[in-house]
C-alpha cells in the first residue's frame, strides 16, 4: 500500500459500490460514489482543497506567511473541508454559520481550528452568504473564496470526480446528484458530456421554500453563479424535486445496502430511484449517484431512530447539513 506525503493527498480517487438492489427497474443498474471516504468525511474536500490551491496560484494566499485570515459562509461540509485544509497550510478560517445549526457542524468546525461567525438562523445558508459577502467588503485584507462563484469549484469536479467516474464506470447513462451550489453537477456533468453526449444529467433539489439537507431550490431567491456561469440550465437534462419526508426515508432505506450516509445522500437516491422507474420498460441503464458523506454527522437529527414525522418536523427549525 503505498504512503501519502500528506492528508490531502488521500483527497479522491473514492469507491464506487452497486446498490442495484434498491433499483425498481432489474435492467437498470445503480451506483453510489462514496464521498464520505475523504479524510474530512464529504465530497466538499475536493473543493475545499481546490479553492485554496487557486488562491495560491492567483497569489491570494500565500504559503507560510503569517496572520493570512479567509471567509467563508457555510453551514455544513465545506466549512469542515475548509477548515481541515487551512490547519494544515496554516490559514486563519473565519465560518459564517447559522445559529440553527447541528451540534457536530459547530464541534467540527471547532475540533479543526476555525472561527465561527454566527448569523440569523431564520435567514439560512443564503443569510449566511449575505454576511460573508458583506464582511468581505468591509475587510479587504480576508480572502473571500465564495464557493459559489469561484470557477475552482466545478473544476475540481472536471478534473477529479468526472474522470474518476467515468473511468470506473464507462458505461455510465445517467449522472444523479443534487443541486447545492451545483459545482457537482456543472464540473461533472461537463465533463461526462464531452465524453458521451448522450449521457443525462438529473439534478435533485427540494420543493421551493422547504429544506432538503445540503441541497437548494433555484426558485427560493438565490442562483449561484457557478451555475449560470457554466450554463446550468444548457447543461441539465432534467431537475426532479424530493421533499424532506422523502429524504429521510431512502436515507433509512440506503442501510439496507449497509451505507449509513447522510441525509442529502438519501435525496439523491430517492432521484436515482425516480430515475430508474422512468426507464422504458426492455431499455438498461446504469445510473451513477453521489453518497456525498456518511451518516455519523447527522446522529443529533434522530433520522434513523425517531418518529419520522418528528425528524422531518424537527428539520423545519434546525440547519443538519
Amino acid at each position: 500500500m503505498a504512503v501519502f506525503a500528506s492528508v490531502l493527498d488521500l483527497i479522491g480517487e473514492t469507491p464506487i459500490v452497486d446498490v442495484s438492489s434498491l433499483s425498481p427497474n432489474p435492467n437498470v443498474r445503480i451506483l453510489a460514489k462514496l464521498e464520505g471516504r475523504n479524510p474530512g468525511g464529504s465530497v466538499k474536500d475536493r473543493i475545499a482543497r481546490s479553492l485554496i490551491e487557486a488562491a495560491e496560484r492567483d497569489g491570494l494566499l500565500i504559503p507560510g506567511a503569517p496572520d493570512q485570515v479567509l471567509i467563508e459562509p457555510s453551514s455544513g461540509n465545506t466549512g469542515i473541508g475548509l477548515a481541515m485544509v487551512c490547519k494544515l497550510k496554516g490559514y486563519h478560517l473565519k465560518v459564517v454559520l447559522p445559529t440553527n445549526v447541528s451540534p457536530e457542524r459547530i464541534q467540527l468546525l471547532q475540533v479543526w481550528g476555525a472561527e465561527i461567525i454566527e448569523s440569523p438562523g431564520s435567514e439560512g445558508s443564503n443569510g449566511a452568504v449575505r454576511m460573508a459577502r458583506q464582511l468581505a467588503e468591509e475587510h479587504p485584507e480576508w480572502v473571500f473564496l465564495y464557493q459559489y462563484a469561484n470557477p475552482a469549484n466545478p473544476d475540481a469536479h472536471y478534473r477529479t470526480t468526472g474522470p474518476e467516474i467515468f473511468r470506473d464506470v464507462p458505461d455510465i447513462t445517467h449522472f444523479v446528484a443534487g443541486l447545492g451550489t451545483s459545482g457537482t453537477l456543472m464540473g461533472v456533468g461537463r465533463y461526462l458530456k464531452e465524453q458521451n453526449p448522450a449521457i443525462q444529467l438529473w439534478a435533485i433539489e427540494p420543493p421551493a421554500g422547504e429544506m432538503v439537507d445540503g441541497l437548494r431550490n433555484l426558485d427560493d431567491g438565490y442562483i449561484p453563479p457557478v451555475f449560470t456561469d457554466n450554463h446550468g440550465a444548457e447543461l441539465l437534462d432534467r431537475k426532479t424535486v424530493v421533499r424532506p419526508r422523502e429524504s429521510l426515508e431512502w436515507t433509512r432505506k440506503m442501510i439496507d445496502v449497509g451505507l449509513f450516509v447522510g441525509i442529502s445522500s438519501g435525496a439523491i437516491m430517492a432521484g436515482a430511484v425516480r430515475c430508474a422507474s422512468q426507464i422504458p420498460e426492455g431499455e438498461s441503464a446504469t445510473i451513477v449517484t453521489i453518497a456525498c458523506d456518511d451518516g455519523w454527522k447527522y446522529l443529533s437529527t434522530g433520522a434513523w431512530t425517531d418518529d419520522l414525522d418528528e425528524v422531518v418536523e424537527r428539520a423545519k427549525r434546525i440547519i443538519y447539513f
